[in-house]
């Protein structure tokens, strides 16, 4: 299956969450759970903007460390699903510490 197409499989909220405990990464989970509490949005919700908020966002610098785990990785998808999502939580988490910043990054 092609990663687009997971992508937009995360839209629905079972999906998000079956793919990420197919991760086998039950913390990502929970704090992706965490993540998603402030902005009222569903898992599914949450997995699918932080793509989203990492494909239009993200630095050169974020891309390139990216692009150099998918070539060392066995499981590619997985890979760039977790990265993507670490990433833009440690932003929503950046962001909401900023006073001034309102919480929301996502038309930063």
């Amino acid at each position: 299956m092609l990663l687009g197409a997971i992508l937009k499989e995360l839209q629905d909220e079972e999906a998000a969450a079956a793919a990420l405990l197919s991760l086998g990464d039950i913390v990502l989970l929970a704090e992706v759970e965490a993540a998603s509490l402030p902005h009222d949005e569903a898992v599914g919700e949450y997995v699918s903007g932080a793509t989203q908020r990492f494909a239009q966002f993200a630095s050169d610098e974020d891309w390139v460390r990216l692009m150099t785990l998918l070539e060392k990785s066995h499981a590619p998808a997985a890979t760039c699903l977790t990265t993507m999502v670490r990433w833009s939580i440690a932003r929503d988490v950046a962001v909401e510490a900023a006073p001034q910043s309102g919480g929301c990054f996502c038309r930063a």
